[in-house]
């Protein structure tokens, strides 16, 4: 049996930028693109383009580019978005009331099918249509809905226990806002979303940004 390849992360991260692209395409009525053209909309090589898609079969054609459609399509497969993902949220506080309340999510196939706090004043008001529950509910429901992402929008120290618990109940993803990386089984995947290093990596880009320019301006006088 052929050992499926192993794709890097660089390659993975890019293909929801392709798919966003190609998707304002298809609104644009763009039928087909070169990777040349491609290229100069994302500001990424029309090699690394090729290069990056090459990994799950190339998709296009030598003088004809890419059908914009098909590749949209496919990239989906290979994101997994061309199918519904349930989705619940741990944490119904701002951000996660924010990400409750980005309708886009649903356009890409991720459905919110239940929200948890510990919070009484929380507990029972509604987020588009959906119902915040108590957390003590959160196996129960999870025995009798098919849910396959949990987002975790809770304070740190709250985050491995509840992590634990989803593990407990057969959760295979979960995307973790809260600021501590969480110690789960191999078969169980996790995105990290920490906002507050994100942040800082723009500080520094912005920090080194002046620099330079300032190291200009100084060398031009």
């Amino acid at each position: 049996m052929q050992q499926k390849k192993e794709i890097s992360k660089a390659v993975i991260s890019r293909l929801p930028r392709y798919y966003r692209y190609l998707g304002e395409l298809m609104e644009e009525g763009v039928e087909r693109i070169s990777s040349k053209e491609l290229s100069l909309l994302m500001n990424v090589t029309a090699s690394q383009i090729r290069q990056d898609l090459n990994n799950f079969g190339g998709f296009g054609q030598q003088g004809y580019g890419y059908n914009v459609k098909f590749l949209y399509r496919e990239i989906a497969k290979i994101l997994g978005i061309d199918r519904q993902h349930n989705l619940i949220i741990i944490g119904a506080g701002n951000l996660g009331q924010a990400i409750a309340n980005y309708t886009n999510f649903e356009k890409r196939g991720f459905l919110l099918k239940g929200m948890f706090d510990v919070n009484p004043r929380l507990v029972g008001l509604e987020i588009r249509g959906v119902k915040i529950m108590p957390v003590d509910e959160l196996e129960d429901f999870l025995r009798h809905n098919e849910v396959q992402i949990a987002a975790l929008t809770l304070p740190k120290s709250k985050a491995p226990a509840v992590a634990d618990r989803l593990v407990s109940c057969g959760i295979k993803a979960i995307w973790n806002f809260a600021h501590i990386d969480l110690q789960v089984p191999d078969d169980v995947v996790v995105e990290n979303v920490h906002l507050s290093e994100s942040l800082m990596r723009l500080s520094y880009r912005a920090t080194n940004l002046q620099e330079r320019m300032q190291k200009e301006k100084t060398a031009d006088r």
